[in-house]
């Protein structure tokens, strides 16, 4: 192989060890992580914008129209665990190129598509290379940084990500109000040709890592594990997505009923497989289903709560969509500027005490939310939803840096395919409850549903004491000189 420019391995510099990634590479590497996850998030709070008009324009049903939003869930659910084991064998930096590339190459047909169905079946097609693209993101942040400076990239990330959640829809709007629809996914395609190039231009340093004792990452793919994961997670998110268009039917049931079958299958197969799809070091790490199962509910948590309060600033209050937005506001601004003071905490406090910190503090905005009424003024409206962004970024940064850093560079990809099922499951499980919940109240008592989702941030609370203390991981990164090694080579 012949290194890259931006690689040490043959011209080391003075305090650089060879085979670690040199500035170039790692500024690359952080760049296409940052643009990659913002591209998919803000595609995917541009749509929502863009459905309404998409529906008008093809002369189709609602149904049909939420379709593009359902069948994207299911294919990126189902997928995103095995493309971050692709990424493990073969490279982040490649899985990563194919995946963004081909998301734009999706965009572009979505946007000339001529009707509903290609529509929708270009989503799929789209879900499947966002699959692709997004545990890569955080492979390669584990492959170009030592664990103890991941806190950083991560939550730049995470910053990102709320910077494209919270000008989606403002974009989106003005896209759909002066070029149609069409142009929300044409905006996708040039950050994605960029990235997607410079992605590979680039080449992680091969450097082996010290024996463990465990399956390496270049054994076999275990497909059947992964088609039966697949199922589990397609089963689960359909399910839930069905959930509140339709209550609980006898097919939601069987989708729930499918969806514990085979996951039962897939954890039974992983424990006598040779070469499972999820590596022992993770599945059976205590820290890293604690940081997954936080992920899950504070998720949960927050898109359930965001759900409830649209109905309370838009019904309760009587304001339209805009000014709802804008009461909301709070919240995004507190995710763009806290993630980067994150990585602060956590040097000082640990991951249990940070982690726990942000639960209560989600905890408490949901419920000062619950206790809100029509009389309510502006401003603990604003607080509540101040203390929905804080907790939550807070949370997120800090468990995403969790299930990173506690798997070995090998793993990467399988980590952050599991981190990203995570995010992905726990808003659906938040709005499914949410919906039901207002359901049988009728929608005109906030508490119930609201009282609910605390109960999931307060049970996060609980889980972030199986979190490693401040001692626990200053200890760790000291005695692992393997987590200070990137990845393998990407041949």
């Amino acid at each position: 192989m012949t290194p890259d420019s931006g690689s040490t391995t043959d011209h080391p510099a003075a305090g650089v060890r060879p085979g670690v990634p040199g500035t170039a590479h790692r500024g690359i590497t952080l760049a296409s992580s940052v643009v990659g996850a913002v591209i998919v998030a803000l595609d995917g709070t541009v749509l929502t914008v863009a459905q309404p008009a998409m529906q008008s324009d093809l002369d189709t049903s609602f149904a049909r129209v939420q379709w593009t939003s359902t069948g994207y869930l299911i294919a990126v659910a189902g997928l995103l665990v095995f493309s971050g084991r692709l990424g493990d064998r073969y490279g982040h930096q490649r899985i990563f190129a194919l995946g963004i590339l081909g998301f734009g190459a999706a965009s572009a047909g979505i946007g000339l598509a001529p009707g509903i169905g290609w529509v929708v079946a270009l989503r799929v097609v789209q879900g499947v290379f966002g699959a692709l693209s997004q545990p890569a993101t955080l492979g390669m942040l584990r492959a170009a940084y030592p664990p103890e400076r991941l806190g950083t990239p991560i939550a730049l990330r995470a910053s990102a990500i709320g910077i494209a959640a919270a000008a989606g829809p403002l974009l989106g709007g003005a896209l759909v109000a002066h070029f149609g629809w069409r142009s929300v996914f044409f905006l996708n395609v040039p950050p994605a040709l960029a990235m997607g190039a410079a992605a590979l231009a680039v080449r992680t340093p091969a450097v082996p890592e010290p024996p463990t004792g465990r399956p390496s990452a270049g054994g076999g793919l275990d497909v059947p594990g992964a088609c039966l994961l697949t199922v589990a997670l397609a089963a689960l998110v359909h399910t839930l997505v069905s959930v509140p268009g339709t209550g609980w039917t006898a097919a939601t049931v069987a989708g729930l009923v499918v969806a514990a079958a085979a996951g039962t299958a897939f954890l039974r197969r992983q424990r006598r497989a040779a070469s499972p799809l999820v590596p022992p070091e993770i599945l059976g790490s205590p820290v890293v289903g604690a940081a997954l199962g936080i992920l899950v509910l504070v998720s949960a948590a927050l898109l359930g709560t965001l759900f409830v309060a649209s109905y309370f600033l838009q019904r309760t209050l009587g304001l339209d969509p805009q000014a709802a937005g804008l009461r909301a506001l709070p919240a995004g601004a507190m995710m763009i500027l806290g993630a980067p003071l994150v990585p602060v905490l956590l040097r000082g406090l640990g991951p249990r005490r940070t982690a726990a910190a942000g639960t209560l503090v989600l905890t408490l905005g949901v419920l000062l939310l619950a206790r809100l009424g029509p009389e309510s003024a502006a401003l603990p409206v604003a607080c509540a939803f101040l203390l929905l962004g804080a907790g939550f970024v807070t949370v997120m940064v800090t468990a995403t840096a969790v299930v990173v850093r506690h798997a070995s560079a090998a793993s990467a990809g399988v980590a952050g395919g599991l981190q990203q099922t995570a995010m992905n499951i726990g808003p659906t499980l938040g709005i499914a409850v949410a919906a039901t919940l207002m359901s049988v109240t009728s929608g005109a008592a906030l508490g119930p549903p609201l009282t609910v989702l605390a109960g999931f941030s307060a049970t996060g609370t609980l889980l972030a004491l199986r979190l490693p203390g401040h001692k626990d991981t200053m200890r760790a990164v000291r005695g692992s000189p393997a987590d200070v090694s990137p990845a393998p080579s990407e041949r």
